[in-house]
């Protein structure tokens, strides 16, 4: 049956804040519709609701059809609807559609006007990193001015000092653009479409490609494409919040006695939702001269919430930053105590602060999410924004729905049980009963008849059989059908216009039943009751039975035999309907009867049962691979479905969901009551939905407790709150979902995942990702891809910061011993922007290491009892912000309260407690990547790097000894061309002899920091593996990133004057180049110890092994088995 509707429904719209103005605030705009002139406000604002503002706006609504007729809608637009059979209206011709396309232009509104390219650099550009990359540079020129002659060697640094902080800028802008477009190319390859009539015939066409005048054909779970006017309708309602701030979903159908366009209520609107029922309407606006192309206010929408990675990273950047401040702030005033000169001081201080901040790290990070979201689109996972990317890899518990998920969506009759007789339908194995020789059969053309007519299951077109027809509706209603169809005797579509449907109640998921009422006469009456649904929710309306071919009252007996059928069925993995009649009393119910459903005038007790059918929807290709995959990995899969309990673990059994005991399973197996076995004697809980209202907070901690959990029977109110729950104990929670009902839960979860063939238009606009094949399997693949983006994410900051150390040192040996300055702010900025950049970049394709998977891992933030422990202590430091009073939500800071508050907190208990509280799980920065970076391999390549300096200054002549005093000499300034000539041991070294040597040791010791990371950035490939074999070069384009920097340093050191201006020597010799070669060896042999030593003292935890999982494939389905069968 279908799905229901949500009361909490929102569209996308809702995620657009939509101002209302006044009229003063409107100018008048041309419209594309003939008929039509359109006005649209140029302010946009926060939504707000409040019924004079909707009152203001309507007065600036041109739309006036919901006063007009059927036939004057018509005869405007030049349109053919037929109110009394909607579904044979013709509508507009393929050539009319086509003329008034040309004419008004493509059903799409005008971009929201967003921030200009220059906002966006200048957003960059303000980054902390580029502010003091500035900053440094001004003082530069500011020393510069004030002491030309001793600071001349440095008249390039302050331009690039500040030209970097340019192109550090212009690279994450560029990157931030170049995401927007890939995401938005992403999103292109999912236009949203809707069901149009024209020439008679019901297809499918781009929501841009809809025109004034055509029919529209609405259900549950669309988007509404475009104003239109509805003249045909089923328990159609919209949700108008988008536009009027109404919570409640509206009705619409035929009829209005509303002048308010926007309370009409035979009218709905572009960018609304259908969240339940169906209708048919005549489109009389398109495009910006819809109501909400009148509205200002598409702008961007709610600002998201900071990923955990981004949170990391941001938190890393701004403790290194600090870091970086701090430390140059004191050296600063170190030099000034030492030496009395403040462009000495300065410039000491700026080149420690641009080697310990990592430049190019925010655009790295950025590049990599943006590599990895393309690659995901190929594997079929279509990421909305780049957090998803590796929030997929994070999540810690997956609720899925089943039906269309985890399942086909296929439903096919299995079993009838009607007349106290079994029939099977299939002749699969393992199916129990009588195939139907007869349609005419007692019992059985009552359910053939009901089938029929209690449905309501629309076709693209009545002139072909009905294996050539598509079939638009639920699934289990096609099942039905297509079985109907085939069994019954007589044309499908003369039985249902002989029983006429005079009277409806939609499926719902309050009620879990579909009624209607047809004018099918009997002895006492003309018209006849049918009804479908919950087997549980049928029966108690039911007062008798048919059964040995006669009406009988509704014993316990018959009860008995009710439920062991249902069970039976149930349990094989079946969904199960239950059917009912009633002959409807003429005196009471006459042909002319006018039924009312908000008065339910209608009998609701007294039916008569008909029986039970049962439909399979086998599971997907593939599914039992994949959940099984998903539990190795330590993710707790949830299904939450409406289904009964016993389908719902029939088909957990099936997909490795469950393989464990229940507590009634243990209760059976040893002999005792189900109140004597222990929580700790199962492993799997089925939860009725309907027991969810009274279960306390120690019950829901038990339920998740377990490792196999299904929630059956469940409302859309109660997957919500699965999914709060869930969050509640710091799980990352993702949900997927592909009906209107789940789009709640989707926006609700940290990863919304929706389908993209079976979703509909809610879900997918509710979701973060979005699979476009539909299948179940795909997540694996996006779980896999995420979790290797999180490593190798880390793998790159790991390479990356490695650097830092033989940057530092250097810089911090030039004021303490003294010695010369050894490397220049210039060539760290050639380090760290130049061929660092290009090789971390390497890692957005660095495949996942051989041996055991990512996927056998726990997930990086897994929750435990200790975690909960946790998470709730920290919850009671924290209490919760208070209430906007005026918009419900929690109250926000102003910049200025919250930069004090972040000012204040380091000073407060609260603040050290949440920093001294050990966390579970793995961040991306920690202690071990920290240590690797700066004390292990950064010490190591600083050695590498003074012994390359001493080495080529030793060539020339100078020893470190010699260096030292002719650095610590008070009285002149060597090392600089028009420096004075130096003396030592009978040798004379001119000025230019000093600088050239220095430059030469200054270029080593940037050569010897490229080789030692270029070793480093094959070592940090390993994890679980040693830093050897043939999957250290599966990666092609490691090659391509060192070899580019390689190039790099080549043109700066040798290509005049880029080597004047980087103060490098075209006359350094690669001889010297070996020392670091050597240091690279070093530092490989150093790392294969040390993870010797760490496999021992800190072994990898791997998932423990799930017993009873079956990995084979799902291949055969119930329809292959069945041909096979005919075939033999």
């Amino acid at each position: 049956m279908s799905k229901g509707p949500s009361d909490n429904v929102k569209s996308s719209a809702v995620q657009r804040t939509i101002a209302f103005s006044s009229a003063s605030n409107l100018r008048s705009v041309p419209s594309r519709d003939p008929g039509a002139s359109a006005a649209r406000p140029e302010t946009s604002g926060k939504a707000d609701v409040e019924v004079k503002q909707t009152e203001d706006l309507s007065k600036n609504v041109d739309i006036t059809e919901h006063l007009l007729t059927l036939d004057q809608v018509c005869d405007k637009y030049k349109v053919q609807a037929n109110a009394g059979h909607a579904q044979s209206s013709y509508g507009l011709s393929q050539a009319q559609a086509a003329q008034i396309l040309a004419e008004n232009g493509p059903n799409t509104l005008t971009p929201p006007k967003k921030k200009s390219s220059l906002q966006k650099y200048l957003i960059c550009l303000s980054s902390v990193f580029n502010l003091m990359l500035i900053l440094s540079g001004i003082l530069v020129y500011i020393v510069l001015a004030i002491d030309y002659e001793s600071n001349k060697s440095n008249v390039y640094m302050g331009a690039i000092l500040i030209g970097v902080a340019f192109l550090n800028a212009g690279i994450e802008w560029y990157q931030q653009r170049k995401s927007e477009n890939t995401l938005a190319a992403l999103l292109q390859m999912i236009p949203p479409k809707t069901h149009v009539i024209r020439e008679g015939k019901l297809e499918m066409v781009q929501s841009a490609n809809v025109v004034t005048g055509d029919i529209l054909y609405l259900r549950m779970g669309d988007k509404i494409p475009a104003d239109c006017y509805v003249y045909a309708a089923s328990d159609f309602k919209i949700d108008n919040s988008s536009l009027t701030g109404e919570s409640e979903p509206q009705e619409r159908g035929p009829g209005n006695t509303m002048r308010n366009p926007l309370e009409a209520t035979n009218m709905a609107f572009n960018g609304t939702l259908a969240v339940s029922g169906e209708a048919y309407a005549v489109v009389v606006r398109t495009g910006d001269s819809t109501v909400l192309g009148q509205i200002a206010g598409m702008t961007a929408g709610e600002e998201k919430a900071e990923s955990p990675m981004n949170h990391e990273i941001s938190v890393f950047v701004r403790i290194i930053a600090s870091v970086a401040l701090v430390t140059a702030l004191v050296f600063f005033i170190t030099g000034m105590c030492m030496y009395k000169d403040f462009a000495f001081a300065i410039n000491f201080a700026i080149g420690t602060f641009v080697a310990f901040v990592p430049e190019g790290l925010p655009a790295t990070v950025t590049m990599l999410l943006t590599i990895a979201a393309k690659r995901m689109a190929a594997e079929n996972v279509l990421v909305k924004d780049l957090q998803g990317v590796e929030t997929l890899g994070a999540i810690t518990c997956l609720a899925t729905d089943k039906t269309g998920t985890l399942t086909r969506n296929q439903m096919v009759v299995t079993n009838v049980w009607t007349n106290g007789f079994m029939y099977a339908v299939t002749r699969a194995h393992g199916d129990v009963g009588e195939p139907i020789d007869s349609p005419d059969a007692i019992g059985v053309r009552e359910i053939l008849l009901t089938s029929t007519l209690c449905c309501s299951i629309k076709f693209d077109r009545t002139d072909v059989p009905m294996d050539k027809r598509q079939l638009l509706g639920d699934a289990t209603e096609s099942g039905l059908v297509r079985f109907a169809a085939s069994k019954i005797r007589g044309d499908f579509d003369e039985v249902q216009a002989q029983y006429k449907k005079v009277f409806e109640v939609p499926f719902n998921s309050a009620n879990k039943w579909m009624l209607s009422v047809h004018e099918l006469a009997h002895e006492n009456g003309p018209l006849t009751l049918l009804m479908k649904g919950a087997p549980e929710r049928v029966l108690r309306l039911c007062s008798t039975i048919l059964r040995d071919g006669r009406i009988e009252p509704l014993t316990d007996k018959h009860k008995q035999d009710f439920e062991e059928t249902y069970q039976f069925m149930a349990g094989r993995g079946h969904r199960v309907l239950a059917f009912a009649r009633l002959a409807l009393d003429g005196s009471k119910y006459p042909a002319d009867y006018a039924f009312n459903r908000k008065q339910a005038n209608y009998p609701e007790a007294g039916y008569t049962f008909m029986g039970l059918v049962s439909l399979e929807d086998p599971p997907k290709h593939g599914v039992r691979e994949a959940v099984g995959r998903c539990r190795a990995a330590g993710i707790q899969v949830i299904m939450v479905t409406g289904d009964h309990p016993l389908t719902a673990e029939a088909i957990g059994r099936k997909i490795n969901l469950v393989v464990g005991e229940t507590r009634n399973d243990v209760a059976v197996r040893t002999g005792r009551d189900v109140s004597e076995v222990g929580e700790d004697e199962y492993d799997a809980v089925v939860v009725h939905g309907e027991s969810l209202a009274g279960m306390s907070d120690a019950e829901w901690d038990a339920v998740f407790r377990k490792p196999e959990v299904i929630f059956a029977r469940t409302s859309p109110k109660n997957k919500l709150e699965i999914v709060a729950r869930a969050q509640a104990l710091g799980h990352i929670c993702g949900v997927t979902g592909d009906g209107v009902n789940d789009s709640p839960a989707l926006k609700k979860a940290d990863l919304g995942i929706a389908m993209n063939d079976s979703g509909s238009d809610v879900s997918k606009e509710a979701a973060s990702m979005i699979l476009l094949d539909d299948n179940f399997a795909t997540i694996v693949r996006g779980i896999e891809e995420g979790r290797l983006i999180f490593a190798n994410l880390k793998k790159s900051i790991r390479y990356t910061v490695a650097h830092s150390i033989p940057e530092v040192v250097p810089q911090i040996l030039y004021i303490v011993v003294p010695l010369p300055p050894m490397i220049t702010s210039i060539m760290i900025l050639v380090i760290d922007l130049g061929f660092e950049i290009l090789a971390a970049l390497t890692y957005a394709w660095e495949p996942a290491e051989p041996g055991r998977s990512l996927m056998r891992l726990p997930p990086r933030k897994p929750v435990t009892m200790h975690s909960i422990a946790q998470l709730r202590a920290r919850a009671q430091r924290h209490p919760p912000p208070p209430i906007d009073p005026s918009t419900g939500l929690p109250a926000k800071k102003g910049r200025f309260a919250r930069t004090a508050a972040a000012v204040k907190a380091p000073f407060t208990r609260v603040w050290w407690q949440d920093r001294m509280q050990k966390t579970e799980g793995e961040v991306l920065v920690d202690g071990e990547l920290l240590s690797w970076s700066y004390l292990e391999a950064g010490l190591i390549s600083t050695v590498s790097a003074l012994l390359v300096f001493f080495v080529v200054l030793n060539r020339h002549g100078i020893s470190p000894r010699q260096a030292r005093l002719m650095a610590k000499e008070t009285d002149a300034t060597y090392f600089n061309k028009d420096s004075p000539s130096y003396t030592y041991n009978g040798r004379t070294f001119t000025g230019e002899e000093q600088f050239y040597a220095l430059n030469e040791a200054r270029t080593g010791i940037m050569f010897s920091i490229y080789i030692l990371q270029v070793f480093n950035l094959f070592i940090c490939k390993a994890r679980f593996r040693l830093p050897f074999g043939r999957f250290m070069f599966r990666n092609i384009r490691t090659f391509y990133g060192f070899g580019a920097g390689l190039v790099l340093l080549v043109l700066v050191t040798y290509i005049p004057p880029l080597n004047t201006v980087f103060n490098s020597s075209y006359k350094s010799i690669p001889l010297y180049w070996l020392i670091a070669v050597g240091f690279g060896c070093l530092l490989l042999a150093y790392a294969t110890a040390r993870m010797l030593i760490l496999r021992k003292s800190h072994p990898i935890r791997w998932n423990p092994t799930i017993d009873g999982l079956h990995m084979h494939p799902t291949v055969w389905s119930t329809r292959q088995r069945t041909k096979s069968i005919e075939v033999a």
